[in-house]
């Protein structure tokens, strides 16, 4: 019997099994920066505030000046950020702010509530400026989701990939044998043993294999196929962009008759009622109605920024800034 459960065709934006809410892939190729941090390029024909058409391969999302998604609020789930290249900005309503990128994880809670930009600065004069990576909404159980919001880095040299026999794994979250990456935020339903939880990408290249071990009975896993033609996972021949659900209790081996890349979500579900609407994940629509009655009255914390959409200079040095003072930087 295969270990293929089901396939489903992917947009920008991946759908997800419990405990994981959302994902999306973003690749755009910017062109260069202007002093701004923004494209050198005609804005015209763009819808400005909602840009997501693509045009030229590159979108402004929200962002007016600059591309990305100024100060938005959340509440009761995680984001989980993975940037393989480019950089993102990050400033939120505690006071936090970071550049991270390049191979780098953001981890943030929100919690009760926080408010975040993320913004994409275009730091290279001559370009081009490409940006690519992934943005996962975990969960929070229905005990944690009042927790008070918190981020912490992965920086790139602390994520651990495992190489070998024309395959790579960088293990985002749990672990692959020895390599096992830095805790994820405590509130998290990853920091559970229980959960079993996994974020690992492949890199495979062509023509070779690998197995992928089996996980615990009960697990969700679904591998995200996003680049590459040839692949067959266990007997079921997958050409990218393709989500593929697979029993996660059995081993299942992997080849690629050209260079691939699969990114892997795997956990156990929560098995709780999910209301949701949009920067809000509850258990129930009183829920979702006080978590915008809150926003409405304290904004989270209000803004202490003189902008929406904050970039943090023109240094392309990565650094976390944390709600106590303390700086952190890549080794």
């Amino acid at each position: 019997m295969s270990a293929v459960l089901e396939t489903v065709d992917l947009g920008m934006q991946w759908p997800t099994i419990d405990p994981f809410l959302f994902c999306v892939h973003h690749l755009d190729t910017y062109p260069a920066g202007n002093e701004q941090q923004g494209p050198v390029a005609s804005l015209a024909g763009r819808t400005l505030g909602q840009d997501f058409d693509g045009i030229d391969g590159w979108r402004m999302y929200h962002g007016q000046v600059v591309p990305g998604f100024p100060a938005h609020p959340h509440r009761g789930f995680e984001t989980i950020t993975y940037t393989r290249r480019g950089l993102v900005d990050h400033a939120d309503s505690l006071g936090a702010q970071a550049r991270y990128g390049r191979g780098d994880v953001q981890w943030m809670t929100a919690g009760r509530g926080i408010v975040h930009a993320e913004m994409f600065p275009l730091l290279d004069r001559d370009g081009p400026n490409t940006l690519e990576l992934f943005q996962i909404w975990l969960n929070l159980p229905a005990a944690d989701k009042m927790v008070e919001p918190h981020f912490t880095m992965f920086w790139d040299p602390d994520v651990p990939r495992v190489a070998g026999d024309g395959v790579t794994v960088t293990v985002i979250a749990g672990a692959l044998g020895d390599a096992r990456p830095p805790s994820p935020p405590p509130a998290s339903w990853a920091s559970r043993a229980e959960a079993d939880l996994a974020i690992w990408h492949l890199v495979i290249d062509e023509g070779a294999s690998w197995e992928l071990p089996p996980a615990p009975a009960g697990v969700h896993r679904v591998l995200y196929v996003f680049d590459g033609e040839e692949v067959t996972i266990d007997d079921t021949p997958v050409a990218a962009p393709t989500g593929v659900v697979v029993d996660a209790g059995a081993a299942v081996p992997l080849r690629a008759g050209r260079r691939s890349e699969i990114l892997m979500l795997q956990g156990r579900p929560l098995g709780e009622p999910v209301a949701q609407y949009g920067p809000f994940v509850m258990n129930t629509r009183a829920e979702i109605q006080q978590a915008f009655d809150d926003y409405q009255r304290t904004r989270f914390g209000g803004w202490p920024w003189d902008r929406d959409d904050p970039v943090h200079g023109v240094s392309d040095d990565r650094f976390a800034r944390h709600i106590d003072g303390r700086l952190d930087r890549p080794a």
